[in-house]
């Protein structure tokens, strides 16, 4: 039973408001003395609690619920603890890995990573990551076909600054180290040199148009780079545990990009000016954007509308999401007009998942001044961190099970860091307090899952116990107990709101709320005693935790320990 749209259906009966001003103002109690729900009463008249107590008279109370109360404004509702326990554990004893499932029928694709092939992914990667593959998790758990899809941005004037480095002082070197942090080693050195020689980026800038007129010695020289870029981000995709069903390339696209700026222009939608040919977006109150450059060359924005456009076709997407930093905000304000200006069908259903900065507790980072966290890097850093606190936990384990444990530990200690917080905001990494086992953590909650499944084999090796639904659940009487049944019956819709929003980090907090909660349960309420009613129903309870968080950590993808 859906508690919540049981009420909202009582309230909508007294009250006569829609279905969804109701689901606005319906609320959880921040004090479980509060009840389960309360509804605030401000809209309904002048006196809120008069028209309170008016309405708690007028309900017919049914046998879920156990009592409504009035406080101040509020008509609080108070669910039967039984009941509640009794459908929400059954629930999850029943559907496990389904529990919180959506039936949404959308079809979605999601662009997320988009790296440049002049260097490594960064820790700025990470976050984007991190969180478009949540997201990716999150709406295909509701119901959704989701489409994860890569661009990858391997031409332009950033590309050719690093082949003309590796041209003029690489001396034909075969890699001697990771094809992308390679590479990325001559993108610095070209910032390093052109600091004292302005004529290099006027180098870079011939070897782009050479590039556009497919000089062969060229070309060769960009496949080369290319791959070993590309080979490198494979590596750092697989370890980092993303895939993509599809890769777009902007040398694909930029020349079709061209013919929409030609058709746009010859239609009216850009004009010609001296700068290049710009689309004139001052009177939408955004700024003008030029899309093709004076000299012919292609900008970001031209490969944009063909890329676009090569994914509606291959997928007839409802929504297309871009999952790209704040610092691109006007560029996508930009985008989605120009489409709209552009008449093409797909124009209302383009949205951009904006997420905030990653700065370093030293300041924020800087790709050409080689200041950049490479992703690589800090992923080994977290790992080894997390091999010490393994170590120092357990002495008898295999040197690859030492491995397994501190790799997943690390992936989960840096995923849950970057999805904890809301994207929009800016968020500062700091790698120690990421892995602490204590706290707001993605290590915490591993370990409250790892903790669940350790008593759980203890009951079955002790006590011949599996986990049963077949309980009394008037036995779970305790308030630890019932915080517990709350907050699990609430997950359902945590992952609705997190897909509503796209943003994981309302999965991340409930599962910081459901691991605080427990581990209060556990240190509280003794779970294997010689009282076996008492003993099935807590049973019951871990069960449906450890459940409930594999599922959470899943949707954020992090991997559940069943040993930590």
């Amino acid at each position: 039973m859906d508690f919540k749209q049981q009420i909202i259906k009582l309230l909508i009966k007294e009250t006569k408001l829609k279905k969804e001003e109701i689901e606005t103002i319906l609320s959880i109690p921040p004090d479980p003395k509060l009840g389960e729900y309360s509804f605030p009463c401000f809209t309904l008249g002048k006196n809120p609690k008069d028209v309170a107590e008016k309405l708690k008279k007028k309900i017919k109370v049914p046998k879920f619920i156990s009592k409504i109360d009035v406080v101040g404004p509020y008509l609080n509702f108070f669910v039967n603890y039984a009941v509640m326990a009794e459908d929400t554990l059954s629930r999850v004893h029943t559907e496990k890995k389904n529990y919180g499932k959506g039936k949404d029928k959308r079809k979605i694709v999601i662009e997320y990573c988009g790296p440049n092939t002049n260097k490594p992914l960064h820790l700025g990667h990470l976050r984007n990551m991190a969180l478009g593959n949540a997201v990716y998790h999150i709406l295909s758990y509701s119901g959704n076909k989701v489409h994860p899809v890569n661009i990858i941005n391997d031409r332009g004037i950033h590309i050719c600054q690093s082949m003309l480095a590796y041209q003029k002082w690489g001396k034909n070197k075969a890699p001697d180290k990771k094809g992308d942090h390679f590479v990325g080693d001559y993108y610095v050195l070209f910032s390093t040199k052109s600091k004292d020689d302005e004529t290099l980026k006027k180098e870079a800038q011939n070897l782009l148009i050479q590039w556009e007129m497919k000089n062969p010695d060229i070309l060769k020289l960009w496949k080369k780079m290319n791959k070993w870029v590309l080979d490198g981000f494979k590596e750092t995709y697989k370890r980092f545990g993303v895939s993509f069903e599809k890769e777009y390339f902007e040398s694909e696209m930029y020349t079709k990009g061209k013919d929409i700026v030609m058709k746009g222009l010859k239609n009216g939608v850009f004009k010609e000016k001296e700068n290049g040919i710009v689309a004139e977006l001052e009177k939408f109150k955004i700024p003008n954007k030029v899309v093709l450059r004076s000299d012919g060359t292609s900008v970001y924005m031209t490969q944009d509308l063909q890329c676009a456009e090569e994914r509606y076709n291959d997928f007839h997407f409802d929504k297309m999401m871009y999952v790209v930093a704040s610092e691109q905000n006007t560029h996508f304000k930009q985008l989605f007009k120009i489409v709209e200006l552009l008449k093409r069908p797909y124009a209302q259903n383009l949205y951009h998942l904006s997420y905030g900065l990653v700065h370093l507790p030293t300041g924020r980072m800087k790709s050409r001044e080689g200041t950049v966290v490479d992703a690589d890097d800090i992923m080994d850093e977290i790992s080894n961190l997390a091999k010490k606190e393994v170590l120092a936990r357990y002495k008898n384990i295999s040197a690859k099970e030492v491995k397994e444990r501190a790799e997943f530990i690390a992936l989960g200690a840096i995923k849950f860091f970057m999805l904890k917080t809301d994207p929009s905001k800016d968020i500062v990494f700091n790698p120690k307090d990421s892995l602490s086992f204590e706290g707001e953590t993605g290590p915490y909650v591993q370990y409250t899952h790892a903790r669940a499944c350790s008593i759980l084999r203890k009951a079955k090796s002790q006590y011949k116990l599996s986990v049963s639904s077949n309980i009394n659940f008037d036995s779970l009487t305790l308030a630890e107990e019932h915080a517990l049944v709350r907050l699990l019956s609430e997950f359902p819709h945590v992952v609705m709101k997190a897909a509503k929003t796209s943003k994981p980090h309302h999965i991340a907090n409930y599962c910081i709320a459901l691991a605080q909660a427990f581990n209060e349960f556990y240190h509280k309420c003794p779970v294997l005693s010689e009282l076996e009613h008492q003993m099935k129903s807590r049973l019951l309870l871990v069960d449906s935790v450890k459940h409930v968080l594999h599922n959470g950590l899943a949707l954020l993808g992090i991997k559940a320990p069943e040993k930590m």
